[in-house]
């Protein structure tokens, strides 16, 4: 074994810069892509994007799925709200579970992921987030019309909590997957 030249000492200190570098990058990439898509979505309220996010893909299959496993309670949508005899639960923006999504996104994208990993990863993501998110809603809905003093705590504190929990269990996963 002959000792380094210069050219490699220079070589290794670089490599070992960039090692240095590279959670750095990763956080500035996550926090440029969180903070780019939450911004797009406060300029999209009060649009036909957000009727979209809310009331077809949020608000239409948490009533569904309630009228499904409740069928006493005849929930059905109207616009942003589950409505039933009982009552009206307002799905409003920050229930749908984008800012959740946009964590997920943000962090698959700022990980060096190769393309077809990061891509899985998003369309999973996506859909974990979206059931994560419904069965949010239908535990609210349930405590709203039966519990209605554990509504808050479950509403502003347990249930997102648990949600970037799953999503953060999801991530970790598919970095033990990877290389």
């Amino acid at each position: 074994m002959h000792p380094p030249s210069y050219a490699e000492f220079i070589e290794a200190g670089a490599r070992a810069e960039v090692q240095r570098r590279q959670p750095l990058r990763v956080l500035l990439i996550f926090l440029a892509v969180f903070f780019s898509l939450q911004y797009a979505w406060e300029m999209s309220r009060d649009s036909w994007l957000e009727r979209l996010v809310i009331d077809q893909l949020t608000v239409r299959p948490a009533a569904w799925m309630i009228d499904w496993l409740w069928p006493a309670f005849q929930v059905h949508a109207e616009g942003h709200r589950l409505v039933t005899a009982a009552g009206r639960l307002n799905i409003l923006n920050g229930c749908e579970g984008m800012e959740t999504l946009f964590l997920l996104v943000a962090a698959f994208i700022a990980y060096p992921f190769a393309w077809r990993t990061r891509l899985l990863g998003l369309g999973a993501g996506t859909l974990l987030v979206f059931v994560l998110n419904q069965a949010r809603i239908i535990v609210l809905w349930h405590a709203f019309l039966h519990h209605r003093d554990w509504f808050g705590v479950l509403h502003g504190t347990v249930l997102p909590v648990l949600l970037v929990a799953g999503c953060l269990i999801f991530f970790l996963l598919f970095l033990r997957r990877t290389p």
